[in-house]
């Protein structure tokens, strides 16, 4: 009886991979979705823009942006996981939607990890924590200095609850040691306008988006939120150059998603020619100027990448007690 049952489950298996390989040999066969769940103009909305087009040629089909803003990315994710897992509906994931959403809200009912098939890693972009000019800091360890000395009373603003700009907001507070005020806002633009008008100390914001406010000396700039400077901004420098913010590194992470259960096959295809889009001087080039560094990797590669920052955002936001 094991016999038997041993060769059907071996049987079964074969025929799943021939109809797997079968499939992937037409696919694509039409036009591919690919959704962004947030509004355009975005840096998320911004990455999908520019390998979309490049990623449709070598498909050979077009990949049509989706944008679905609202509800921090979720919106846009879930309609990723109910879809058919047929490689026709895919995301431009980030860390707000895959992995923090369902740390922070409990109505948000699928799971990053299981419920999405990592494709591939394209790569991170820096947060920076930047305040208004007529702070007396200088610099981030003057700005540690002037919040311990005044608990409670400076506020950062972010772009609301439970994004990656508030879960770095606190890690910063956390590797400080300080106690410094939130503020969410309901998106980025109504928070820099706040900043530059002086309503606000401080804020964390997106570095392509705070760029040109840092550049014009309307912000000062403590600090990248990643380990190291970024290129798109030398200057700048990182948080972790000041000895009590060693511990700070986080950034904006994307990559290509789709359901759980797309076939091996279709995904393999989908990462072969997502390393070649990425590998393009000029999507290197585009990329780089927004301030994003393309790291891509594999699906096993980008799956443990999740795992991995899903375990960090969870402790600060344990820590932090951060809840919708």
């Amino acid at each position: 009886m094991k016999t038997l049952l041993r060769a059907a489950t071996a049987a079964t298996l074969c025929l799943s991979t021939f109809a797997g390989g079968a499939f992937a040999a037409t696919w694509p066969a039409k036009p591919i979705t690919l959704v962004v769940g947030y509004t355009a103009g975005g840096s998320v909305d911004l990455v999908a823009r520019t390998i979309a087009p490049e990623l449709g040629k070598r498909l050979g089909q077009s990949v049509v942006i989706e944008n679905l803003g609202g509800a921090g990315g979720t919106i846009g994710a879930s309609k990723v996981v109910k879809a058919e897992a047929d490689g026709y509906t895919l995301l431009m994931g980030s860390g707000s939607e895959v992995s923090i959403a369902r740390l922070t809200n409990p109505a948000v009912r699928y799971d990053g990890e299981k419920d999405l098939a990592p494709v591939t890693f394209v790569g991170t972009q820096p947060m920076v924590l930047v305040g208004k000019t007529s702070l007396p800091a200088k610099n981030a360890d003057e700005l540690i200095a002037l919040a311990r000395a005044q608990p409670g009373k400076l506020a950062y603003a972010s772009s609301g609850v439970g994004t990656p700009l508030n879960l770095a907001g606190e890690l910063i507070k956390q590797q400080g040691k300080v106690n410094i005020t939130h503020v969410p806002y309901k998106g980025a633009s109504a928070m820099a306008t706040d900043l530059l008008g002086g309503q606000i100390d401080l804020a964390v914001m997106v570095l392509s988006s705070a760029l040109p406010h840092i550049q014009a000396g309307r912000v000062k700039a403590f600090g990248v939120t990643e380990g190291k400077r970024s290129s798109a901004a030398p200057n700048v420098p990182a948080l972790a150059e000041t000895p009590s913010l060693k511990g700070v590194d986080m950034g904006v992470w994307f990559g290509l998603m789709g359901p759980a259960g797309t076939p091996r096959p279709v995904i393999d295809r989908l990462n072969t020619e997502m390393q070649a889009v990425l590998a393009m001087p000029d999507v290197k080039k585009k990329l780089a100027e927004a301030g994003v560094e393309v790291a891509p990797g594999n699906p096993a590669q980008f799956g443990s990448f999740i795992k991995r920052e899903t375990g960090r955002y969870r402790t600060i936001v344990q820590t932090a007690g951060i809840h919708e």
